[in-house]
């Protein structure tokens, strides 16, 4: 069924058909399906969803979507669903929304429910503590096979993995795990404390989602449990947690690279009054750095009033220069990401580029010495300006590429901050000073 399927049988009052088609399908892709429609067919449509499957679709929506949608709904039927969502995913809702709202939702759900999601709210943005699930399979030690068993069919319908069972003393803090496998192939009067292993990694409540995230990049696992200061479980993540980290991180960082303010709002949703406001601070700011370039080229007109020809290669330096220095960052800001390389490896990385640099410049210089002569048909003096400036351009280029996201994360900025926008404007005022330079002391101008 596609959306114009849907819209059809909504005109035609065909709600028992849309009902019984979507029944059939899978949550997610009734949320990608549905989420364009208007809102008042939207909410319509959700209604007619069953109850077992709404919370799913719901957690599916786009953001903005699940916002308005909870906002059309009675307070009964927000409190339905937000009453079958995990918390993790309830209290991000909450996040998005405003605090009126969310008192008002608060108040309608169970005091469980509302203590819970509180929890989650007090830890800080982009936490451990604010992205994991309190529904867990959590058993204490002492306990037989056979009553785990029991305990987890007891609890089924609460929990988010089934991976491993977390161990816990009385206590409630963290001994260990046991396997679902170990479970299901020892003897049921078998005690789980002697088949628990040893939990090598733990996430701390405000542990960073990025650091989360690399471990679990790191050591391949599906579940990670979360302990406060006292070691205690308070919660675990899950890798479909750790994959919308990776994606926001992503996307934020890539904005970041483009100079933009980064959104939490997809692009289609986002306005464009919205869209300016995230631009034009770094507009602005690139802008005004700019008029150095203008006042370097200011500086050199009598230079360029003499040899006019020096003008015509003023775009070609800039553009490669940028190019070259992008390379660079693009390539760094990656690896700090991945934690490859660390402040203490800042030489190591500057003589890489330097080598790569110098590699990058004679051959392009060779390229474009032989353009200069044959197809621009310059003097020879011209065109050994033009091409040392070309490999000196290159290498400082690198260097600034290099260097500056490096220097950006060890003094607390994102390093994606240094990325093309700002590296280019930065290496385009330094590769005219060096062309002016070149030209000034080998023309004697």
């Amino acid at each position: 069924m596609d959306l114009d399927k849907i819209k059809e049988l909504l005109e035609e009052k065909k709600l028992a058909q849309i009902k019984k088609e979507l029944k059939d399908m899978n949550e997610v892709d009734i949320a990608n399906l549905i989420e364009d429609l208007p809102e008042d067919q939207l909410v319509q449509v959700f209604r007619l969803l069953p109850k077992n499957m709404a919370a799913d679709v719901f957690v599916n929506l786009d953001d903005e979507v699940e916002k308005n949608l909870i906002n059309s709904l009675s307070s009964k039927e927000a409190k339905s669903i937000i009453e079958d969502m995990f918390t993790d995913d309830a209290a991000d809702l909450f996040e998005e929304m405003p605090a009126v709202m969310v008192s008002k939702l608060l108040a309608n759900v169970s005091s469980e429910t509302r203590a819970s999601i509180n929890k989650l709210l007090r830890y800080p943005d982009n936490s451990a503590g604010s992205l994991m699930a309190m529904e867990y399979i959590h058993l204490k030690k002492g306990l037989t096979i056979k009553e785990s068993i029991n305990r987890i069919k007891e609890q089924k319908d609460e929990f988010v993995s089934y991976d491993s069972c977390f161990v816990t003393d009385n206590e409630r803090k963290l001994l260990g795990y046991v396997e679902v496998k170990d479970l299901l192939t020892n003897d049921m009067d078998t005690l789980i404390d002697d088949i628990m292993k040893e939990s090598e990694h733990t996430l701390n409540t405000l542990m960073d989602q990025e650091e989360v995230a690399g471990i679990f990049q790191d050591y391949d696992y599906s579940t990670l449990p979360v302990v406060d200061s006292e070691q205690r479980l308070v919660g675990i993540i899950t890798i479909d947690d750790v994959i919308d980290i990776m994606e926001e991180e992503t996307t934020e960082d890539i904005e970041k690279m483009a100079a933009i303010t980064p959104s939490d709002k997809s692009y289609m949703r986002t306005g464009v009054f919205e869209t300016w406001k995230k631009r034009i601070p770094w507009l602005l700011l690139l802008m005004i750095s700019a008029t150095f370039t203008g006042g370097i080229i200011t500086h050199f007109e009598s230079a360029l009033s003499t040899y006019v020809v020096l003008t015509a290669f003023i775009p070609m330096l800039m553009d490669t220069g940028g190019n070259a220095g992008s390379q660079a960052s693009v390539s760094v800001i990656r690896s700090l990401s991945l934690d490859e390389i660390q402040y203490k490896d800042t030489l190591k990385v500057i003589w890489k580029e330097l080598r790569v640099s110098l590699l990058c410049g004679i051959t392009l210089a060779i390229a474009n010495f032989a353009k200069l002569m044959l197809v621009d048909k310059v003097t020879a003096q011209i065109a050994f300006i033009v091409c040392s400036t070309l490999v000196t351009t290159v290498m400082v280029a690198k260097m600034i590429g290099s260097s500056l996201p490096i220097l950006a994360k060890k003094i607390g900025f994102d390093p994606a901050v240094m990325a093309s926008p700002f590296i280019t404007t930065i290496v385009d005022a330094c590769s005219l000073l060096i062309y002016f330079r070149i030209a000034s002391a080998l023309l004697g101008i």
